[in-house]
């Protein structure tokens, strides 16, 4: 028997919530972003939660490159928010 996605087994009546594990279901979530000079699109590339702090650090028109993390890890931006480089 496999397990549903999303469903939570256990008789506690104090638990409604988990940490998820490496299942598809758990590791693949939504992510929206609203930049309301950008054009509405629907981007469906795997990306991690790593590019989130370095998309943001540019729109602030600040450098990512100024997080250690970035540069050592070679994290780039979320692709497809009007960056200018190529994605």
């Amino acid at each position: 028997m496999r397990p549903t996605y999303g469903t939570i087994y256990t008789g506690s009546t104090a638990k409604n919530a988990e940490h998820g594990g490496y299942n598809y279901s758990d590791t693949n979530v939504g992510l929206i972003v609203s930049i309301p000079r950008l054009e509405a699109k629907t981007i469906k590339s795997p990306v991690t939660s790593a590019q989130v702090a370095p998309t943001i650090l540019r729109a602030l028109g600040l450098d990512p490159q100024a997080l250690k993390s970035v540069r050592v890890e070679k994290t780039r931006p979320l692709p497809g928010l009007g960056s200018g480089e190529s994605e």
